[in-house]
Parts: C-alpha cells; sequence; structure tokens
C-alpha cells in the first residue's frame, strides 16, 4: 500500500500490544491529540511507540496535535436558550449577561472588535448562523437566519474573517516546547490562517536548536484565500474537514477538498484528509457504503496520507478501522494504476522535477523493483512520490528528522543509512546490494546527487539504472 494511514491515540490504543497491532496493519503516523492533554500525559504512550518502532524495526513518526484557539462562548443565562429564524441576538462580554432578553456572553473582545456589519457568526459549533446587523460600543447584534437551540460553552467560527488572534496560544507554545524535549517528530498547527502562524512555529522550533515539520491545518476559510503562500512555507497540510465543513457551505467541501489535495500534489508537499473518514466505525465493526466511497475517493483525489480520529482514539474498532482504511485504500490505488495514469507527469517545470518524473518513466519500462532516492532534505522522494508511480520509493537518509519526515509522503519507504561512505551514490549501491528484499537481477532505479570535482555536495543530478 502506498497511502499512508495516521491513527490517533487514545483510551482505545494506548497500550503496547495495540499500538503493535496497528502497526501491523498499516499505520506509520501516530498522532498525539494536545486538546485532550499536556505532554505529561503523553510520556507513557510516547515512550510505548519508541518501544514498538525498535521492537518492529519500523520507522514510526509521532504528530503533536496542537490545540489552537477553541473560541467557544461563555455560560448563558439559562441553558439551552431557543432562538428562532429572525429573533435578534445580542452578544458580548459577560458582565451584560443581565441587561439583554436574548445574549450570548462572548469574552474575546479582540473578535468582538474585528467584527463588521454583515459579517457572518456561526454558534453551536456551526449550527446555527447570525449575521452582523449593528455595532453597539463592545456589544454587536445578531439576526439569526436559523431555528435552534444554543447551550453554554459551544463553539463559534467567523467564516472568512481573519481574527486577532494567533493560531498559537500560550498553552500551544508550551506544549510545542515540552513535546519537542520530549522528542516529537512532527507538529500539527491548528486554525492557520496565513503563512506567519506557521513562521511563528517554526521560529519556537529554531529557538530550540531543533527542525521537525510542520503541517497547517486548514480549518478557516480565511486560510484559503492564501492557500499558496500556507503550502510554500508548510511542510504538509492536513484538509481538517471538520472544522473547515463548519466555516465553508457544506456543499462546497468536497471541491475544496480536491482543490486542496491538486495545489499540494503540485508542490510535492505532502497532503493529509481527516475527519469522520470512517466515523461509524466508533461503534460498528464495518465502515458505511459512503464512508468506503469517501476513503477511495480521497486516494484516488491524490491524498498522501488518510487520518482516524475518534475511530482508533476511543472507537470500539481500532484496528478495525486501519484494516478496513487499508484495505479501502488498496482498491483505489489498484484502480488508479489500473487507469494508466501513473506516472503523473509534473505541472511545474524544472531540472530537479523532470528527473523525479525521468526516473518514474524510467522504472517504467525497464519494471524496475523500485526506486532508490539518496536526499538530504527529502525534497527528491517528495518529488517523486507526487509523480505517483506503481514502484515504492525507498528514501534514504542519514538525518532521522528527515527519515521521520518522509514518513507522510505516499508510496515512500524512509531508511536510515550510515554516512559512510562518503559518495552518495555509493551509499545507496550499498544499500541495495544489503538490503535482503531485493534479490540478484533485480533492476532499481537510482537517483543521487553526485558532486563534480571540487564540489563537496549536490543536489540531486543523477539517474541510474542499478541491476543487483
Amino acid at each position: 500500500m502506498h497511502t499512508k494511514i495516521i491513527a490517533t491515540i487514545g483510551p482505545a490504543c494506548r497500550e503496547k500490544h495495540m499500538i503493535t497491532k496497528l502497526v501491523q496493519a498499516g499505520v506509520r503516523i501516530f498522532r498525539l491529540n494536545f486538546s485532550h492533554g499536556s505532554a505529561d500525559d503523553f510520556k507513557d504512550i510516547f515512550v510505548r511507540i519508541r518501544d514498538v518502532e525498535q521492537e518492529t524495526g519500523t520507522n514510526l513518526t509521532i504528530l503533536q496535535d496542537l490545540s489552537g484557539p477553541k473560541i467557544r462562548t461563555g455560560d448563558l443565562r439559562q441553558s439551552p436558550m431557543s432562538v428562532n429564524t429572525g429573533d435578534e441576538v445580542s452578544m458580548g462580554p459577560s458582565e451584560y449577561l443581565e441587561d439583554y432578553p436574548q445574549y450570548i456572553p462572548f469574552d474575546h473582545e479582540r473578535i468582538l472588535a474585528d467584527l463588521r456589519v454583515g459579517d457572518i457568526v456561526r454558534v453551536s459549533d456551526g449550527g446555527l448562523k447570525f449575521e452582523v446587523t449593528e455595532r453597539q460600543d463592545r456589544i454587536v447584534k445578531l439576526l439569526a437566519a436559523d431555528t435552534g437551540i444554543i447551550t453554554s460553552r459551544k463553539g463559534v467560527s467567523f467564516p472568512g474573517i481573519k481574527t486577532s488572534i494567533s493560531a498559537l496560544t500560550e498553552k500551544d507554545k508550551k506544549d510545542l516546547t515540552d513535546g519537542l524535549r520530549m522528542g516529537i517528530d512532527a507538529v500539527a498547527l491548528s486554525f492557520v490562517q496565513g503563512p506567519e502562524d506557521i513562521a511563528e512555529a517554526k521560529d519556537i522550533i529554531e529557538d530550540q536548536g531543533m527542525w521537525i515539520p510542520v503541517v497547517a491545518k486548514l480549518e478557516r476559510e480565511i486560510a484559503l484565500r492564501r492557500l499558496e503562500e500556507i503550502i510554500d512555507i508548510c511542510d504538509a497540510v492536513m484538509v481538517a474537514r471538520g472544522d473547515l465543513g463548519l466555516e465553508c457551505p457544506l456543499p462546497s467541501l468536497p471541491t475544496l477538498q480536491k482543490r486542496i489535495i491538486s495545489s499540494c500534489n503540485e508542490a510535492a508537499k505532502p497532503v493529509i484528509v481527516a475527519t469522520q473518514m470512517l466515523l461509524s466505525m466508533v461503534q460498528n465493526p464495518m465502515p458505511t457504503r459512503a464512508e468506503t466511497t469517501d476513503v477511495a475517493n480521497a486516494v484516488l483525489d491524490g491524498a498522501d496520507c488518510l487520518m482516524l480520529s475518534e475511530e482508533t482514539a476511543i472507537g470500539q474498532y481500532p484496528l478495525e478501522s486501519v484494516c478496513y482504511m487499508g484495505e479501502i485504500a488498496e482498491q483505489a490505488e489498484k484502480l488508479f494504476f489500473e487507469k494508466g495514469i501513473s506516472p503523473v507527469k509534473p505541472k511545474k517545470e524544472g531540472g530537479e522535477t523532470f528527473l523525479a518524473f525521468a526516473a518514474c518513466l524510467m522504472a517504467q519500462k525497464v519494471e524496475a523493483k523500485a526506486l532508490v532516492a539518496h536526499t538530504d532534505s527529502g525534497f527528491t522522494a517528495r518529488l517523486i512520490s507526487s509523480c505517483r508511480p506503481l514502484q515504492p520509493i525507498y528514501g534514504l537518509s542519514p538525518n532521522v528528522n528527515m527519515q521521520k519526515y518522509m514518513n507522510f509522503s505516499w508510496g515512500v519507504l524512509s531508511v536510515n543509512i550510515s554516512e559512510d561512505p562518503k559518495d552518495h551514490l555509493q551509499r545507496t549501491e550499498k544499500f541495495v546490494e544489503n538490503y535482503p528484499s531485493f534479490s540478484p537481477g533485480d533492476k532499481l532505479v537510482i537517483t543521487a546527487g553526485h558532486p563534480t570535482a571540487g564540489q563537496e555536495r549536490s543536489l540531486t543530478n543523477l539517474l541510474k539504472i542499478y541491476r543487483k
């Protein structure tokens, strides 16, 4: 299977024996959801994952998912509060709760100051829609577009509005610093609004003298307006359909997903599809027909990774969820290859891009067993991955961070290699000769950086057919 599976760790799969089973079923990335804890709460789980990694000999990536600024209402005077279409409702600081008949307490005054007449506000985790009709000092007047109820402490979203709140809260900054010290391999940033949010996270990581990939979670409509800038600065993208589906009209969500995936594929950046992939399996031993189709379509659209959340964290069937996801992905990949689309010709031009595509074409023509790419930055492996070749891609690197990063890319098997010999081509050929899964007579397509005389290192500039 080329598609990668991300499993969220929770009470249903936190024990070592279950983590081992999930790895055996195909999981290569484990998500730690910091909305439900801090680094101290995940220490034991972290150790278990590392133990399983050593015992199975499988390169595993631990993804820290930061909670971000989850924006909620305060405590209502009476919960639930009924709202009818056409009602005028006031929203503002909790101190004015007793002054208005229908009032939503909301203590994020910086956000209130950002609101303008005509803006849309969604309350009850997107269930009820309001339009801002008037501003009165610290209070905004809202006109209800729906009928329903509001309860205390419910989520509020502001589609298309850039708020003054950073995607990184003080809790996130502490969690990220603690996570880095613990040894996380990647971090996902929630409620990204623009590239500056990613830059802030990268600065914190750099201040710790480290580098790990930063995943931009696309949950806000405002972020889609700066999609190219975000893709350019981040290391991977997550299509977080839960909150994105609250901010954007639901009928547009499937096409938004396809556009985001396409943009990431074009930029050779890994893209994750998440939220409610197999949600029914939280309680049922098999998915619905619609869910199997959703998973398959995400693969056919070009997703690098598929993520399970509640299904593995709190569901009754965590292992079965992973197995079903793997089987569906394999069937979708089979159809993809049958349609003759592979390898996919890159849209962007450039020497390294062409070399990656040429490597895939060569592997197809000579019926190579695999593609083997030596890469310092992981870029060559990602470029080859974006071409979607039939053959597996072995990404070789002596850099542990890059090995963990390559786990996000479709079809890439990350391999730890020694820095001896110094020459990258010699390292790659040494790996091929010693790797037990390659038999004498197998043909491999190799890419590497081969410096000319006087150079210490080189970008990927060599393509070679190697017969073992």
